[in-house]
Protein backbone atom coordinates (compact mmCIF):
# COMPACT_ATOMS: atom_id res chain seq x y z
CA UNK A 1 0.00 0.00 0.00
CA UNK A 2 1.08 3.34 -0.96
CA UNK A 3 2.94 5.59 2.10
CA UNK A 4 0.62 8.25 1.62
CA UNK A 5 -2.82 6.25 2.38
CA UNK A 6 -1.47 5.25 5.67
CA UNK A 7 -0.50 8.61 7.20
CA UNK A 8 -2.96 9.68 9.95
CA UNK A 9 -2.22 13.38 9.35
CA UNK A 10 -2.24 14.93 5.87
CA UNK A 11 1.66 15.10 5.07
CA UNK A 12 1.24 18.02 2.25
CA UNK A 13 3.34 17.66 -0.81
CA UNK A 14 5.17 14.28 -1.17
CA UNK A 15 8.77 15.76 -1.25
CA UNK A 16 10.56 18.13 0.62
CA UNK A 17 13.32 20.33 -1.27
CA UNK A 18 16.09 22.14 0.68
CA UNK A 19 17.58 24.70 -1.06
CA UNK A 20 21.61 24.14 -0.39
CA UNK A 21 24.59 26.37 -0.61
CA UNK A 22 28.37 25.32 -0.46
CA UNK A 23 31.30 23.21 -1.94
CA UNK A 24 31.94 20.19 -3.00
CA UNK A 25 35.74 19.63 -1.84
CA UNK A 26 37.78 16.89 -3.56
CA UNK A 27 41.40 15.61 -1.50
CA UNK A 28 43.98 14.33 -3.55
CA UNK A 29 45.92 13.06 -0.39
CA UNK A 30 45.12 9.28 -0.44
CA UNK A 31 47.63 7.61 1.73
CA UNK A 32 47.52 9.46 5.23
CA UNK A 33 44.75 9.86 7.56
CA UNK A 34 44.04 9.99 10.94
CA UNK A 35 44.59 6.65 13.08
CA UNK A 36 41.31 6.93 14.67
CA UNK A 37 39.33 7.84 11.96
CA UNK A 38 40.55 5.11 10.10
CA UNK A 39 39.70 2.82 12.59
CA UNK A 40 36.38 3.66 13.10
CA UNK A 41 36.08 3.78 8.98
CA UNK A 42 37.54 -0.05 9.03
CA UNK A 43 35.06 -0.87 12.09
CA UNK A 44 31.86 0.96 9.50
CA UNK A 45 32.99 -1.87 6.89
CA UNK A 46 33.11 -4.83 9.19
CA UNK A 47 30.18 -4.34 11.42
CA UNK A 48 27.78 -3.58 8.00
CA UNK A 49 24.42 -5.73 8.27
CA UNK A 50 21.15 -6.64 6.47
CA UNK A 51 18.04 -5.92 7.73
CA UNK A 52 16.18 -7.83 5.91
CA UNK A 53 18.35 -11.15 7.32
CA UNK A 54 19.43 -10.16 10.59
CA UNK A 55 15.80 -8.84 12.24
CA UNK A 56 13.32 -11.24 12.71
CA UNK A 57 10.10 -10.12 10.45
CA UNK A 58 8.24 -13.33 11.60
CA UNK A 59 7.58 -11.92 15.22
CA UNK A 60 3.89 -11.01 15.54
CA UNK A 61 3.27 -6.81 16.33
CA UNK A 62 -0.16 -6.18 17.82
CA UNK A 63 -0.81 -2.40 16.13
CA UNK A 64 -2.79 -1.98 19.27
CA UNK A 65 0.26 -2.51 21.82
CA UNK A 66 3.30 -2.57 19.97
CA UNK A 67 5.40 -1.45 22.71
CA UNK A 68 4.41 -2.92 25.62
CA UNK A 69 4.09 0.85 27.11
CA UNK A 70 2.56 1.43 30.39
CA UNK A 71 -0.51 3.35 30.65
CA UNK A 72 1.45 6.12 32.96
CA UNK A 73 3.22 6.74 29.64
CA UNK A 74 0.49 8.02 28.29
CA UNK A 75 -0.12 11.76 28.07
CA UNK A 76 -3.68 11.39 28.74
CA UNK A 77 -3.27 8.94 31.57
CA UNK A 78 -4.77 10.57 35.17
CA UNK A 79 -6.74 13.16 33.05
CA UNK A 80 -10.64 12.69 32.72
CA UNK A 81 -10.06 12.13 28.73
CA UNK A 82 -8.40 9.04 29.68
CA UNK A 83 -10.84 8.28 32.34
CA UNK A 84 -13.89 8.37 29.50
CA UNK A 85 -11.68 5.99 27.20
CA UNK A 86 -12.75 2.49 26.67
CA UNK A 87 -10.15 -0.28 26.12
CA UNK A 88 -10.13 -0.09 22.43
CA UNK A 89 -10.23 3.82 22.39
CA UNK A 90 -6.92 3.18 24.56
CA UNK A 91 -5.46 0.25 22.48
CA UNK A 92 -6.23 3.45 19.64
CA UNK A 93 -4.22 5.94 21.09
CA UNK A 94 -1.29 3.40 21.67
CA UNK A 95 -1.09 2.73 18.08
CA UNK A 96 -1.41 6.43 17.27
CA UNK A 97 1.87 7.00 19.64
CA UNK A 98 3.87 4.42 18.48
CA UNK A 99 3.19 5.39 14.86
CA UNK A 100 4.15 8.78 15.68
CA UNK A 101 7.58 8.09 17.80
CA UNK A 102 8.62 5.76 14.85
CA UNK A 103 7.67 7.79 12.37
CA UNK A 104 9.78 10.63 13.83
CA UNK A 105 12.40 8.06 13.96
CA UNK A 106 12.46 7.16 10.13
CA UNK A 107 12.28 10.73 9.20
CA UNK A 108 15.10 11.44 10.94
CA UNK A 109 16.73 8.52 9.67
CA UNK A 110 16.14 9.87 5.72
CA UNK A 111 17.71 13.45 7.24
CA UNK A 112 20.45 11.23 8.86
CA UNK A 113 21.44 9.52 5.52
CA UNK A 114 20.80 13.37 3.73
CA UNK A 115 23.46 14.54 6.15
CA UNK A 116 25.67 12.07 5.84
CA UNK A 117 25.58 12.03 2.08
CA UNK A 118 26.51 15.81 2.61
CA UNK A 119 29.50 15.50 4.77
CA UNK A 120 31.10 12.94 1.83
CA UNK A 121 30.27 16.03 -0.53
CA UNK A 122 32.09 19.22 1.61
CA UNK A 123 34.66 18.03 4.57
CA UNK A 124 37.98 18.68 2.91
CA UNK A 125 39.49 15.24 4.75
CA UNK A 126 39.24 11.78 3.10
CA UNK A 127 39.10 9.65 5.98
CA UNK A 128 35.73 11.52 7.04
CA UNK A 129 34.92 10.96 3.47
CA UNK A 130 35.61 7.39 3.60
CA UNK A 131 33.96 7.03 7.15
CA UNK A 132 30.55 8.88 5.90
CA UNK A 133 30.25 6.77 3.40
CA UNK A 134 30.06 4.22 5.36
CA UNK A 135 27.14 6.17 7.87
CA UNK A 136 25.19 6.91 4.41
CA UNK A 137 24.62 3.24 4.06
CA UNK A 138 24.14 2.92 7.68
CA UNK A 139 21.28 5.62 7.32
CA UNK A 140 20.00 3.73 4.46
CA UNK A 141 19.65 0.30 6.15
CA UNK A 142 17.59 2.52 9.37
CA UNK A 143 14.94 4.16 7.04
CA UNK A 144 14.76 0.98 5.55
CA UNK A 145 13.58 -0.70 8.39
CA UNK A 146 11.75 1.76 10.60
CA UNK A 147 9.54 1.87 6.68
CA UNK A 148 9.30 -1.44 7.38
CA UNK A 149 8.07 -1.84 10.84
CA UNK A 150 5.78 0.72 10.08
CA UNK A 151 4.11 -0.25 7.22
CA UNK A 152 3.66 -4.10 7.99
CA UNK A 153 3.63 -4.03 12.26
CA UNK A 154 1.52 -0.47 12.71
CA UNK A 155 -0.21 0.17 9.83
CA UNK A 156 -0.30 3.70 10.40
CA UNK A 157 2.71 6.45 9.61
CA UNK A 158 2.43 10.21 11.10
CA UNK A 159 4.46 13.50 9.10
CA UNK A 160 7.60 14.78 9.89
CA UNK A 161 6.91 16.85 13.14
CA UNK A 162 7.75 21.13 12.65
CA UNK A 163 10.31 21.07 15.28
CA UNK A 164 12.36 18.29 13.62
CA UNK A 165 11.81 19.47 10.28
CA UNK A 166 13.16 23.00 11.14
CA UNK A 167 16.09 21.99 12.73
CA UNK A 168 16.75 19.72 9.50
CA UNK A 169 16.35 22.47 6.97
CA UNK A 170 18.92 24.89 9.06
CA UNK A 171 21.49 22.05 9.09
CA UNK A 172 21.47 21.47 5.38
CA UNK A 173 20.94 25.22 4.31
CA UNK A 174 24.10 25.91 6.29
CA UNK A 175 27.07 26.33 3.96
CA UNK A 176 29.57 25.37 6.59
CA UNK A 177 30.99 21.78 5.93
CA UNK A 178 30.53 21.41 10.46
CA UNK A 179 26.91 21.67 10.49
CA UNK A 180 26.10 18.48 9.12
CA UNK A 181 28.13 16.92 11.96
CA UNK A 182 27.11 19.13 14.51
CA UNK A 183 23.14 19.17 13.37
CA UNK A 184 22.48 15.64 12.68
CA UNK A 185 25.58 13.95 14.80
CA UNK A 186 25.36 16.21 17.75
CA UNK A 187 21.80 17.09 18.08
CA UNK A 188 19.36 14.38 16.40
CA UNK A 189 21.37 11.59 16.27
CA UNK A 190 22.08 12.73 20.00
CA UNK A 191 18.29 12.62 20.88
CA UNK A 192 17.35 9.86 19.10
CA UNK A 193 19.76 7.60 20.35
CA UNK A 194 18.52 8.60 24.10
CA UNK A 195 14.83 8.12 22.95
CA UNK A 196 15.73 4.28 20.87
CA UNK A 197 17.41 3.84 24.56
CA UNK A 198 14.72 4.36 26.58
CA UNK A 199 12.45 2.04 24.36
CA UNK A 200 15.19 -0.76 23.42
CA UNK A 201 15.33 -0.83 27.53
CA UNK A 202 11.48 -0.77 28.65
CA UNK A 203 9.85 -2.40 25.55
CA UNK A 204 8.66 -5.72 26.27
CA UNK A 205 8.06 -6.48 22.59
CA UNK A 206 11.09 -8.89 21.09
CA UNK A 207 11.15 -7.35 17.27
CA UNK A 208 10.90 -3.12 18.35
CA UNK A 209 13.85 -4.07 20.95
CA UNK A 210 16.07 -5.75 18.20
CA UNK A 211 14.90 -3.18 15.84
CA UNK A 212 16.26 -0.51 18.37
CA UNK A 213 19.31 -2.37 19.58
CA UNK A 214 20.72 -3.10 16.03
CA UNK A 215 20.29 0.44 14.98
CA UNK A 216 22.19 2.01 18.58
CA UNK A 217 24.88 -0.38 17.28
CA UNK A 218 25.78 1.78 14.36
CA UNK A 219 24.26 5.17 15.44
CA UNK A 220 27.12 4.23 18.58
CA UNK A 221 29.65 4.96 15.60
CA UNK A 222 28.50 7.44 14.83
CA UNK A 223 28.48 9.74 17.67
CA UNK A 224 31.85 8.66 18.11
CA UNK A 225 32.91 9.87 14.31
CA UNK A 226 31.18 13.80 15.01
CA UNK A 227 32.90 13.46 18.62
CA UNK A 228 36.52 12.86 16.43
CA UNK A 229 36.10 15.26 13.59
CA UNK A 230 34.57 18.20 15.40
CA UNK A 231 36.73 18.46 18.23
CA UNK A 232 39.73 18.43 15.85
CA UNK A 233 37.62 21.35 14.15
CA UNK A 234 36.57 23.51 16.97
CA UNK A 235 39.99 24.00 18.55
CA UNK A 236 40.90 26.02 15.66
CA UNK A 237 37.96 28.11 15.70
CA UNK A 238 38.09 32.05 16.82
CA UNK A 239 35.90 32.82 19.62
CA UNK A 240 32.97 34.74 17.34
CA UNK A 241 33.20 31.33 15.21
CA UNK A 242 32.62 28.95 18.36
CA UNK A 243 30.02 31.54 19.67
CA UNK A 244 27.99 31.07 16.44
CA UNK A 245 27.67 27.29 16.80
CA UNK A 246 27.16 27.59 20.44
CA UNK A 247 24.02 29.40 19.47
CA UNK A 248 22.73 27.03 16.70
CA UNK A 249 23.07 24.25 19.49
CA UNK A 250 21.17 26.64 22.11
CA UNK A 251 18.16 26.92 19.28
CA UNK A 252 18.42 23.62 18.10
CA UNK A 253 18.21 21.63 21.85
CA UNK A 254 14.64 23.73 22.48
CA UNK A 255 13.60 22.74 18.98
CA UNK A 256 14.58 19.06 19.74
CA UNK A 257 13.03 19.22 23.33
CA UNK A 258 9.85 20.68 22.11
CA UNK A 259 9.70 18.04 19.42
CA UNK A 260 9.08 15.23 21.73
CA UNK A 261 5.41 16.35 23.10
CA UNK A 262 3.50 14.50 20.15
CA UNK A 263 0.77 16.91 19.96
CA UNK A 264 0.01 15.97 16.73
CA UNK A 265 -1.58 12.52 18.32
CA UNK A 266 -3.45 14.49 20.88
CA UNK A 267 -5.25 16.36 17.92
CA UNK A 268 -5.99 13.58 15.94
CA UNK A 269 -8.45 12.42 19.48
CA UNK A 270 -9.70 16.09 18.94
CA UNK A 271 -8.25 17.94 21.82
CA UNK A 272 -7.34 21.42 20.91
CA UNK A 273 -3.53 22.29 20.20
CA UNK A 274 -3.29 24.50 22.98
CA UNK A 275 -4.78 22.27 25.37
CA UNK A 276 -2.72 19.33 24.12
CA UNK A 277 0.30 21.33 24.54
CA UNK A 278 -0.56 22.06 28.29
CA UNK A 279 -1.44 18.58 28.87
CA UNK A 280 1.84 17.36 27.31
CA UNK A 281 3.78 20.20 29.43
CA UNK A 282 2.08 18.93 32.66
CA UNK A 283 3.37 14.96 31.74
CA UNK A 284 5.02 13.59 34.69
CA UNK A 285 6.39 11.06 32.29
CA UNK A 286 7.58 13.36 29.61
CA UNK A 287 9.77 15.60 32.02
CA UNK A 288 11.62 12.11 32.85
CA UNK A 289 12.05 11.14 28.95
CA UNK A 290 12.74 15.03 28.31
CA UNK A 291 15.85 14.43 31.08
CA UNK A 292 17.04 11.31 30.06
CA UNK A 293 17.12 12.16 26.39
CA UNK A 294 19.50 14.87 27.03
CA UNK A 295 21.90 12.41 28.49
CA UNK A 296 23.48 11.86 24.75
CA UNK A 297 23.87 15.48 23.81
CA UNK A 298 25.00 17.37 26.90
CA UNK A 299 28.12 15.91 27.11
CA UNK A 300 28.78 15.33 23.44
CA UNK A 301 28.18 18.85 23.66
CA UNK A 302 30.71 19.90 25.84
CA UNK A 303 33.67 17.01 24.89
CA UNK A 304 33.83 18.64 21.20
CA UNK A 305 34.68 22.33 22.87
CA UNK A 306 31.83 23.99 22.64
CA UNK A 307 30.78 25.17 26.60
CA UNK A 308 30.28 28.80 26.35
CA UNK A 309 28.10 30.62 29.49
CA UNK A 310 25.19 30.93 27.19
CA UNK A 311 25.08 27.20 26.08
CA UNK A 312 25.56 26.18 29.89
CA UNK A 313 22.97 29.05 31.29
CA UNK A 314 20.39 27.17 28.64
CA UNK A 315 21.16 23.60 30.39
CA UNK A 316 20.67 25.43 33.46
CA UNK A 317 17.17 26.20 31.90
CA UNK A 318 16.21 23.09 30.97
CA UNK A 319 17.79 21.25 33.96
CA UNK A 320 20.45 19.19 32.12
CA UNK A 321 23.62 20.92 33.25
CA UNK A 322 24.99 18.27 35.03
CA UNK A 323 24.68 15.65 32.63
CA UNK A 324 27.91 17.20 30.92
CA UNK A 325 29.78 15.16 33.41
CA UNK A 326 27.90 11.63 31.70
CA UNK A 327 30.68 9.06 30.65
CA UNK A 328 29.47 8.91 26.60
CA UNK A 329 31.88 6.04 26.02
CA UNK A 330 30.63 4.38 28.67
CA UNK A 331 26.64 4.98 27.14
CA UNK A 332 28.34 3.95 23.55
CA UNK A 333 29.92 0.59 24.88
CA UNK A 334 26.86 -0.56 26.25
CA UNK A 335 24.89 0.10 23.07
CA UNK A 336 27.25 -2.06 21.64
CA UNK A 337 27.10 -5.01 24.19
CA UNK A 338 23.12 -5.34 24.53
CA UNK A 339 23.19 -5.67 20.32
CA UNK A 340 25.69 -8.16 20.73
CA UNK A 341 24.41 -10.05 23.70
CA UNK A 342 20.63 -9.99 21.74
CA UNK A 343 22.84 -12.09 19.20
CA UNK A 344 24.27 -14.01 21.29
CA UNK A 345 21.18 -14.98 22.89
CA UNK A 346 18.78 -15.19 19.89
CA UNK A 347 21.52 -17.71 17.71
CA UNK A 348 21.54 -20.36 21.01
CA UNK A 349 17.85 -20.16 21.52
CA UNK A 350 18.05 -21.09 17.28
CA UNK A 351 20.43 -23.59 17.97
CA UNK A 352 18.97 -25.22 20.78
CA UNK A 353 15.31 -25.20 18.60
CA UNK A 354 17.08 -26.81 16.10
CA UNK A 355 18.87 -29.46 18.00
CA UNK A 356 15.52 -30.26 19.80
CA UNK A 357 13.93 -30.58 16.10
CA UNK A 358 16.94 -33.05 14.81
CA UNK A 359 16.33 -34.60 17.96
CA UNK A 360 12.48 -35.22 17.86
CA UNK A 361 12.99 -36.26 14.19
CA UNK A 362 15.67 -38.74 14.99
CA UNK A 363 13.40 -40.36 17.86
CA UNK A 364 10.28 -40.70 15.26
CA UNK A 365 12.44 -42.22 12.86
CA UNK A 366 13.57 -45.03 15.38
CA UNK A 367 9.75 -46.01 16.51
CA UNK A 368 8.43 -45.46 12.96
Amino acid sequence: MPTYDLYAKDPGESRWQVPASGSARFSWEYDDGRDRLLALYQKGKDKQWDGQKRIDWDLEVDPYDALGTPEESMTLYGTPYWDRMNEREKGELRRHYASWQFSQFLHGEQGAMICAARIVESVPDLDAKFYSATQTMDEARHAEIYGRFLHEKIGMLYPINDDLQALLGDTLRDSRWDMPYLGMQVLIEGLALAAFGMIRDTTTKPLPRQILAYVMQDEARHVAFGRLALRDHYRQLTDAERREREEFVIEGCYLMRDRLRGVEVLENFGIPRAEAEELSERSEFLQLFRRLLFSRIVPCVKDIGLWGKRLQQAYVDMGVLELGDSSLDRLMNEDEEIAERLDAERFAAEEKARVAEVAEAVEEGATG
